[in-house]
C-alpha cells in the first residue's frame, strides 16, 4: 500500500503517543498501599513494652486537646512568617513565634509542590505519586487511610471551609462545609470572605472538635502578580488579623475545658520567584509550620529557631493531638517539641506507638526490612524502653531512670528518623510491564521512521507500507503467539497491580497485534534497505548528492541534544542548550551568505553544472505538465548552490544582515524571563516591568508591542480579518488595563481593577472569528478548487487568529516576545529560506528549533512552577475545565504552535507539492527521536536521585510536546491532501 510521507508520519506519531501514554501510566507510579480508615481502626494499638513485668497500658492515650483549628494559607512561604515581611506584615504572629506559647517549624514539602498532593501528605503522612500533579485538576476521594478519617470513625465533628479539594478528597467527612473553587486565580478577595464570614459563627458553636480554613487568596495573588506585589502585604496582614481573631477565641474559651486547644498555622507549599509553584525550589518547598497551644511553656527569653521538619510530620504529630492512631501508611515522625512538657512515660509511650507503626510499614515494604538500620534501632529503643518500664513500675525515681529514660527517648528519636527516611525511598513502585511495552511501541515507530527516510524524501514523498503482507506472515503470527504466551505469563503471576494487565483482552489483544504489525514492517523496511543500500542521502532521488554544514550541523545539534537529556543539571537547563543551537544556526546561516556573496562566480557555475542536472531529471515532468508549471516545480524543488547576485539595493543588505538581527533578537530575549535553576533566582528585565513602579514603561511597551504585531500579521490578511485583528489587539489592551497589569494615558492609577471578563470575552470574539475566516478560505479552496491564493489566504488568518490569542493570553511582558517571535519569522522567510532556497527538511527542522527556543523564551522550563495557570482564567467568571485546560496549554505553548503553523503557511505558499509531505515526516521524526531516547534514559534512571524532581517533569513535557507533534502531523496531513486534490 502506497502513502504519502505526511500521511504515514501523522500515523506513526499518533501511534507513537498511544506507546508513550502507556509508558506514562506505568512509569508514575500509585501509592504501594491504600487502607481505609475503617480497617485500620480494627487494629489494636502496640501495647506498652515491658522486661518481665505486665504494663498495664495497651489502650491509646487519651487526647493531648480539646480542640483542634488548622489554617492553612495557600502557597505561604516560610520567609511570608519569619522573615522581614512577617515582621511588617503579620506582627501577631511573629510575637507568638519569638515570645508566645508557640512551637515553630519550617516543613519542606516533596515536589510536586502543587495543591492536591499535599493536602495528602498533611493528612496521610504519606508521600503522594508525582501523578498526583496531573489528578490535582479533578481530585479523587482518598481511600488511604488519613487523620480526617481516623477524626471521624472516633465521633469527631468537623467543620471544613476554603478549598473544594478537602471536599472532593474526603466526602461526607464534614458535618459543614462551604467550598471555594481553587482554579480561579483572578480572585483573591471573595474567595477568602466566603471562608471567614463562617468563621465568628463558628467560633462561638461549641459542637465540633476540628475546624480546617483553607485560604486560597495569596495563592492566587502569586499566579496574577508575583510574590513581590503590593497585594502580597495586605493579604498577609489580612491572615494575620483572622489568626488573632481564632486564637483569642481559644485562648477564651479554655476557661470552661480540662483540655487545652491547639492552633495549627501552615502552608501547603511555597511560591517560586514568578509567583507559580509545582517544583523543587526552596521558595517552592519551604513552608512554615506553626504549633500553637497554652500548653506549650515558653520561658521569658527563650528564642528558638524554627527547626527543619518534613511536611509529613504533620499527621503524626495531629493523630496523636487527638488521641487517634498514626496513619498507617505515614512515613512522618512525630513532632517532639508538641509532646516535651509531658510526663517521661506518656513522651516515650507516643515516641513508641509512632516507632511501631513506621517498622510495621517497614515490614509490609521491604522484603529484607531485619537488616535496616532503622530496624535495628526500632528493637535496641524497644528493649531499653521495656527495661525503663520495669524500673517505673516498681516506683523507682532515681536518677538513674531520669537517665535512662532520656537515652531511651534519644533512641527512639534517632529511630523515628532513619525509619522515616528509609521509608520515604520505597513510597512507590514502576509498573513494569506497562513501560516496557510502550516503550517497544515508541522504539518500533522510531526505527520505522528511520528507516523509511529515503522514500519518505524522495521527489515523490511516497513510500510503500507494507500492510497486507506482514499480517499474513509467519512471522507476525510467531510474535502475536510469542507476546500472547508473555502476557498470560506476568498477568498470572505479577504480585502487584499492572495497568497493562488489567485491560481488557480484546484491548491488549490489540496492542500485541499493533506491535507484531510494527516489528514485521521493521523487517521489511530493514531488508528494503539493505537491498538498496540508501540509507541516510540529502535526497534519495541523487545519490551523489553531499551533505552542507548546515545539514552536518542539524544532525549534530539533534543529536547533541538528545544526550545532553543524560545529564540532570542539562535537563534543568535545557534552554541555554537551545539558545546555543540557534545563535549557531544563525552563525550557520551567515556564512552561507556571505560565502556566497564573497564566491559568486564558483557558485555560479556550481549552479549551471546543477541546473542542468535538474533539467535533466525534470523531462518526464515537462511532457506531463505545461512549461510553466514544470518550470515552477523545476525551481521549487531543485536546490541548487544559491547566488545573490541577482539580489540589488536594500533587499541584498537585509539578506546580508538578517542572521545578526536575529541574532540580537535573541540575546535581548535571553535577558527578558532567567529561567531554570541555577540563575532563576537572579532580577531579569520581566521582574523589572511587572513590578508596580514600572507600569507607565510596561504600558508603553505593550502599546508599542501590540501596534508591532498588527504590524507584521496584517499584510497578507484580507480586509475583514485585518478590521478584527485592529479590533482584538485594541481589546488586549484594555483587559490589562482592566485588571491592572498596564495604565491608559488618562489613568494616574488602577483605582478600579476588575476581571476582565468582557473586554476578554470581546478578543474571544475576533479570534474566533478570525478563525473562522480562515477555515472558511480552506474549505473553499478545497471545495471548489478556486484560486491558490484563497488557500494561502485561509492557512495565514488562521495563523493570524493563533497569534491574537497568543496576545491575549500572554503577560504583558512577555509581548516582546512575541513580537521578536513574528519579526524572525518574516526575516528568515523573507530574506533567508527564499534567497537561499532551503528544502523543506531545513526549513522544517529550523522551525522547530526557533519554537522551543522561544518556548524558553517565554519564561517556560521543565520546572512545572513556570506553568501560568492564570492564562486559563481569562474571560471566565467560574473554573470550566475543558476551556481551562486548553487556555493553560495554550499559554504554554504558543510559541512552538505559532512556530509549526508558520511552517505550514510557509510551505504551502512557497514550496513545492511534496513540501509539506517531507516537512510532515521531518517534523515527526525529529520529535519522535528524543521522545524514545528520554524514555530510555528514564527508565534506566528510575532510582536517581533527582528522578521525580528533574526527571519526570520534563518527561511530562516531552509527552505534551509529542501530542502538539500529533496535532500539527495532521494538520500537515491534511494540508497536503488539500494540495494533492488542487
Amino acid at each position: 500500500m502506497r502513502l504519502g510521507s505526511g500521511t504515514f508520519a501523522a500515523c506513526c506519531v499518533v501511534v507513537e503517543v498511544l506507546g508513550v501514554v502507556l509508558f506514562l501510566r506505568g512509569f508514575f507510579p500509585a501509592p504501594v498501599r491504600s487502607f481505609s480508615g475503617t480497617k485500620h481502626q480494627a487494629e489494636p494499638p502496640a501495647p506498652e513494652p515491658s522486661a518481665g513485668s505486665t504494663s498495664n497500658w495497651t489502650k491509646l492515650p487519651p487526647p493531648l486537646f480539646s480542640k483542634v483549628v488548622i489554617m492553612l494559607i495557600d502557597a505561604l512561604r516560610d520567609d511570608f512568617v519569619f522573615g522581614s515581611k512577617g515582621v511588617k506584615f503579620m506582627p501577631y504572629t511573629t510575637y507568638l513565634v519569638e515570645k508566645g506559647a508557640s512551637h515553630s517549624f519550617v516543613a519542606e514539602a516533596k515536589p510536586p509542590t502543587v495543591t492536591m498532593p499535599r493536602i495528602k501528605a498533611l493528612m496521610t503522612g504519606s508521600l503522594p505519586g508525582f501523578i498526583d500533579v496531573v489528578r490535582n485538576l479533578n481530585s479523587p476521594a482518598l481511600l488511604e487511610d488519613n487523620v480526617i478519617a481516623q477524626a471521624k470513625a472516633a465521633g469527631k465533628r468537623i467543620i471544613f471551609y476554603g478549598d473544594e479539594t478537602w471536599m472532593k478528597l474526603f466526602p461526607k467527612h464534614f458535618v459543614e462545609y462551604d467550598g471555594t473553587t481553587s482554579y480561579f486565580v483572578s480572585d483573591y478577595t471573595e474567595v477568602d470572605e466566603n471562608v471567614t464570614r463562617h468563621l465568628d459563627k463558628a467560633l462561638k458553636r461549641g459542637d465540633w472538635d476540628v475546624l480546617i480554613l483553607h485560604y486560597l487568596g495569596l495563592d492566587h495573588i502569586g499566579h496574577v502578580s508575583g510574590p513581590s506585589s503590593p497585594l502580597i502585604g495586605r493579604k498577609l496582614s489580612e491572615m494575620d488579623s483572622i489568626l488573632m481573631k481564632i486564637h483569642t477565641s481559644l485562648l477564651s474559651e479554655e476557661r470552661e475545658t480540662l483540655l487545652p486547644n491547639l492552633l495549627v498555622l501552615c502552608g501547603d507549599h511555597g511560591m517560586s520567584e514568578t509567583g507559580s509553584h509545582g517544583a523543587s525550589s526552596m521558595e517552592e518547598v519551604n513552608t512554615p509550620l506553626i504549633l500553637i497551644s497554652s500548653a506549650f511553656e515558653r520561658k521569658p527569653g527563650d528564642v528558638r529557631r524554627p527547626e527543619h521538619v518534613q511536611q509529613t510530620d504533620l499527621a503524626a504529630t495531629l493523630a496523636i493531638g487527638l488521641g487517634l492512631p498514626i496513619p498507617k501508611n505515614s512515613v512522618g515522625s512525630l513532632l517532639f517539641p508538641a509532646i516535651e512538657g509531658k510526663p517521661m512515660r506518656e513522651q516515650l509511650r507516643f515516641l513508641h506507638l509512632n516507632t511501631v507503626q513506621l517498622a510495621k510499614l517497614l515490614q509490609e515494604t521491604v522484603p529484607s526490612y531485619k537488616k535496616e538500620p532503622g530496624f535495628e534501632q526500632f528493637k535496641i529503643s524497644e528493649r531499653l524502653h521495656g527495661n525503663w518500664i520495669r524500673l517505673y513500675l516498681e516506683e523507682n525515681n532515681s536518677e538513674v531512670l531520669f537517665n535512662l529514660g532520656t537515652k531511651v527517648r534519644k533512641q527512639y528519636l534517632d529511630a523515628l528518623k532513619t525509619l522515616s527516611l528509609s521509608l520515604s525511598r520505597q513510597v512507590a513502585q514502576y509498573d513494569v510491564y506497562s513501560m516496557v511495552v510502550g516503550t517497544i511501541v515508541v522504539l518500533e515507530v522510531l526505527t520505522l521512521l528511520l528507516l523509511s527516510i529515503p522514500q519518505a524524501l524522495s521527489n515523490k514523498a511516497e513510500l510503500e507500507v507494507p500492510l497486507l503482507s506482514p499480517v499474513f506472515s509467519l512471522l507476525f503470527y510467531l510474535t502475536f503467539l510469542v507476546l500472547s504466551a508473555i502476557h498470560v505469563i506476568v498477568c498470572t503471576s505479577a504480585e502487584s497491580s499492572c495497568y497493562f494487565c488489567s485491560l481488557s483482552w480484546l484491548t491488549a489483544g490489540g496492542v500485541m497485534m499493533l506491535i507484531s504489525a510494527l516489528l514485521c514492517a521493521v523487517v521489511s523496511a530493514l531488508t528494503k534497505v539493505f537491498v538498496d543500500g540508501k540509507l541516510l542521502s540529502k535526497n534519495a532521488a541523487h545519490s551523489n548528492a553531499q551533505w552542507s554544514e548546515l545539514d552536518l550541523l542539524i544532525l549534530l545539534g539533534t543529536v547533541g541534544h538528545v544526550l545532553s537529556l543524560g545529564a540532570s543539571s542539562f535537563i534543568e537547563e535545557e534552554h541555554q542548550t537551545w539558545y546555543f543551537l540557534v545563535s549557531t544556526l544563525c552563525l550557520a546561516l551567515c556564512h552561507d551568505i556571505y560565502r556566497n556573496c564573497l564566491l559568486g562566480d564558483d557558485c555560479e557555475l556550481q549552479r549551471s553544472l546543477h541546473m542542468e542536472e535538474c533539467f535533466g531529471s525534470a523531462t518526464p515532468a515537462l511532457q506531463d505538465k505545461n512549461a510553466g508549471s514544470a518550470v515552477l516545480e523545476l525551481n521549487r524543488g531543485c536546490k541548487g548552490p544559491p547566488s545573490l547576485d541577482a539580489l540589488r539595493g536594500f533587499e541584498k543588505w537585509m539578506v546580508l544582515a538578517s542572521p545578526w538581527v536575529i541574532l540580537i533578537c535573541c540575546r535581548l530575549l535571553r535577558s527578558l524571563n532567567q529561567t531554570g535553576v541555577q540563575w532563576a533566582h537572579r532580577p531579569d528585565l520581566g521582574l523589572w516591568l511587572a513590578s508596580s513602579d514600572h507600569k507607565t514603561a510596561l504600558s508603553v511597551l505593550a502599546a508599542l508591542s501590540l501596534v508591532v504585531i498588527f504590524t507584521l500579521v496584517q499584510r497578507r490578511c484580507s480586509l475583514a480579518s485585518k478590521v478584527a485583528m485592529a479590533l482584538g489587539l485594541l481589546g488586549v489592551y484594555c483587559y490589562r488595563a482592566a485588571i491592572g497589569n498596564v495604565l491608559f494615558p488618562w489613568q494616574q492609577d488602577n483605582k478600579d481593577i476588575s476581571k476582565g471578563i468582557i473586554e476578554a470575552r470581546f478578543v474571544y470574539v475576533f479570534v474566533l472569528g478570525i478563525l473562522f475566516t480562515g477555515t472558511k478560505d480552506l474549505l473553499k479552496s478545497q471545495v471548489i478548487a478556486a484560486d491558490f491564493t484563497v488557500k494561502t489566504v485561509g492557512l495565514w488568518e488562521i495563523y493570524s487568529g493563533l497569534v491574537l490569542l497568543a496576545a491575549l493570553l500572554s503577560r504583558p511582558h512577555n509581548l516582546p516576545v512575541l513580537v521578536l517571535s513574528l519579526l524572525i519569522q518574516t526575516l528568515m522567510a523573507k530574506f533567508v529560506w527564499k534567497p537561499l532556497r532551503h528544502d523543506a527538511a531545513e526549513i522544517t527542522v529550523m522551525h522547530y528549533w526557533f519554537g522551543q527556543a522561544f518556548f524558553y523564551f517565554q519564561g517556560n522550563s521543565n520546572n512545572i512552577a513556570t506553568v501560568d495557570i492564570s492564562a486559563g482564567f481569562v474571560g471566565l467568571d467560574a473554573y470550566v475545565e475543558i476551556p481551562a485546560m486548553f487556555l493553560t496549554a495554550f499559554a504554554t505553548y504558543a510559541e512552538p504552535v505559532l512556530w509549526a503553523s508558520h511552517l505550514v503557511s510557509f510551505l504551502s505558499s512557497e514550496a513545492s507539492s511534496s513540501a509539506l509531505s517531507h516537512a510532515c515526516f521531518c517534523y515527526a521524526l525529529i520529535r519522535s527521536f528524543p521522545v524514545s531516547a528520554y524514555i530510555i534514559l528514564v527508565t534506566s534512571l528510575r532510582y536517581h536521585l533527582f528522578i521525580w524532581s528533574v526527571f519526570s517533569p520534563k518527561l511530562l513535557y516531552e509527552g505534551m510536546h509529542l501530542l502538539i507533534t500529533a496535532a500539527v502531523c495532521v494538520f500537515f496531513t491534511a494540508m497536503d491532501q488539500t494540495n494533492t486534490k488542487s
